[in-house]
């Protein structure tokens, strides 16, 4: 069993969640189903059967989302 971080935001009408330990993302019309959405697709990622890269999961500690406007 293995745990997964994730953040979900909004773009347009629906919700994006993007799993911070892999590059994996889903999306849904609500952030419940874009969760539900996105641990399918996890759980795809991770199976045994699948080849995958030496790193393509990676172990996140504490995790911060922010945000920040850039005058540039």
């Amino acid at each position: 069993m293995k745990s997964f971080k994730y953040v979900v935001y909004q773009d347009g009408e629906y919700y994006v969640s993007q799993c911070l330990n892999a590059d994996v993302s889903s999306f849904g019309k609500t952030i419940e189903e874009a969760v539900e959405n996105l641990e399918d697709a996890m759980e795809l990622f991770l199976r045994d059967d699948l080849p995958q890269e030496p790193s393509s999961f990676r172990e996140i500690g504490a995790a911060l989302v922010g945000e920040m406007t850039i005058h540039a």
